[in-house]
């Protein structure tokens, strides 16, 4: 007879992972993400698959299946992944980056870049209902934009990730915002008017914050010099024109109306390719070798730059590490770790450990505070453990269902709960699917962006100190009262 496994090999290969990612970050800091930590996950994943195999008989078959099938579930934004590398590639070739950076360095000055960077991410994110798509656009020029300012990576990357969580997690659009409610057992509307109370004093916050770093920032304002041999630079070896615009606002709009991810940014790069020969045909045709200016050497450069990057010497330092980038490779690093995370989550699920870490959290809730407190613990949990959003939103939510309803607490207590705590902390995590497409696309480590992302960091706080207040904290009677 197969037995349960106990609390403390369950938490063994937990430990494990995080003293080796812990001594990993210690020994090849932001080159932890390139090997070491994908190694880690796998060794961790094997010791969990040895201890249910040797120590609780269970199949070996029945674990690997289940490893299997948890990488199944990320196979969508491993896509995504190796679609945006290719479109940030293209995007860059056919101008529009380069333009967005452009007229940002004209427009915003250095004083108010980093509240209006969480501005304008947020109304992109809340009019697409996606944080990925937000970064994958926009992101990336805001992260030029703050380059050429001379602004500290870390707060730029703040600043966007803040931006596009509240947007994405006050959006109808968004698929974590309808699968929270539906896994809490309450409605959309209800969940997000709710939300308000823990997102709206949370962004407050984090636009007060990005203000006064942005005015301190700007004591030591970029030299101007700088900023304007970028400038002409852009403006030499690109044909900078605002109807480059029209591509994203098309992205825009398509997410808007609900289209899926992954055929809008398919067609994202197959339109930017053709907006590359009609704008930047001058550009392209001096990348080419002599004689191949023909529709093969076009078809090359541009498949090239889709797989593999843009690359340019414009004989500025600033500028080759800003535009020379993006293509399918460049994601395969983020897709490894993905597929490493999933392998230890989907382990930790079959063998039957992380279902007893859970039972043990559940059975020390008290009341109100404790339990959502709890809840979002959970879900940081499973983000760290299982490495995907969806899994910490969907486990959480049936794990505490019964709890929430046992206290009499209404169901968007619950889901609030969940979303203040998977939604906003996954992009925290260096080998969750959200942590790793960030990193990726804004071209810098987790642990650059994470002391600045505010609205992530406030968020689970401020939920648990209403919830220790009883403020806010609808009862089920109340609402029927209502």
């Amino acid at each position: 007879m197969q037995r349960s496994p106990s609390l403390l090999l369950s938490l063994t290969p937990v430990i494990i992972l995080i003293a080796l990612l812990s001594f990993n970050v210690f020994v090849f800091h932001d080159d932890s993400s390139y090997g070491p930590n994908q190694l880690a996950l796998l060794i961790s994943g094997v010791i969990t698959s040895a201890i249910a195999y040797f120590v609780y008989k269970m199949p070996y078959n029945e674990l690997e299946k289940s490893a299997i099938s948890s990488i199944t579930v990320a196979l969508q934004a491993m896509f995504i992944l190796l679609i945006v590398g290719s479109l940030i590639g293209v995007w860059i070739l056919n101008g529009t980056v380069p333009a967005m950076i452009y007229y940002g360095v004209k427009m915003i000055h250095p004083a108010i870049f980093l509240p209006v960077c969480l501005i304008i991410c947020a109304i992109v994110s809340l009019a697409t209902g996606s944080s990925w798509s937000t970064v994958g656009t926009v992101g990336i020029a805001l992260v030029g934009i703050g380059t050429a300012l001379e602004i500290p990576l870390g707060m730029v990357g703040g600043a966007i990730v803040s931006g596009s969580y509240f947007g994405d997690k006050m959006s109808p659009l968004s698929d974590t915002t309808n699968l929270a409610p539906a896994m809490a057992g309450t409605d959309l509307f209800t969940h997000i008017r709710h939300m308000l109370y823990t997102s709206g004093p949370a962004f407050i916050i984090s636009l007060i914050l990005f203000s006064i770093l942005g005015f301190v920032n700007s004591a030591g304002q970029a030299d101007l010099n700088s900023v304007d041999e970028i400038l002409t630079i852009l403006d030499s070896k690109f044909n900078i024109t605002l109807w480059l615009f029209t591509l994203p606002i098309l992205v825009v709009v398509l997410i808007k109306l609900k289209v899926s991810a992954l055929p809008v940014l398919f067609l994202g790069t197959i339109i930017g390719a053709v907006y590359g020969i009609i704008f930047q045909g001058e550009l392209i045709s001096s990348m080419m070798s002599e004689g191949q200016n023909t529709f093969v050497g076009y078809y090359k450069l541009i498949l090239a730059t889709a797989f593999d990057g843009f690359s340019i010497e414009s004989g500025n330092k600033m500028i080759d590490k800003l535009l020379n980038r993006g293509g399918m490779s460049g994601m395969l690093n983020t897709v490894w770790l993905i597929i490493s995370a999933m392998f230890f989550g989907g382990m930790l699920e079959a063998s039957g450990m992380l279902q007893k870490i859970a039972e043990t959290i559940l059975k020390a809730v008290k009341g109100t505070a404790s339990l959502v407190a709890s809840t979002i613990g959970t879900t940081l949990f499973f983000n760290i453990t299982t490495s995907d959003q969806y899994i910490a939103i969907v486990m959480s939510g049936r794990m505490y269902k019964q709890a929430y309803q046992d206290l009499n607490l209404h169901p968007k207590n619950l889901s609030r709960a969940v979303e203040d705590g998977a939604t906003v902390t996954s992009v925290l995590v260096p080998w969750n699917t959200c942590g790793a497409y960030f990193s990726s696309v804004l071209g810098m480590s987790t642990f650059t962006y994470l002391p600045f992302a505010f609205f992530n960091l406030l968020s689970p706080v401020i939920s648990i100190f209403l919830a220790m207040n009883d403020w806010t904290m609808e009862k089920i009677d109340e609402q029927k009262s209502a």
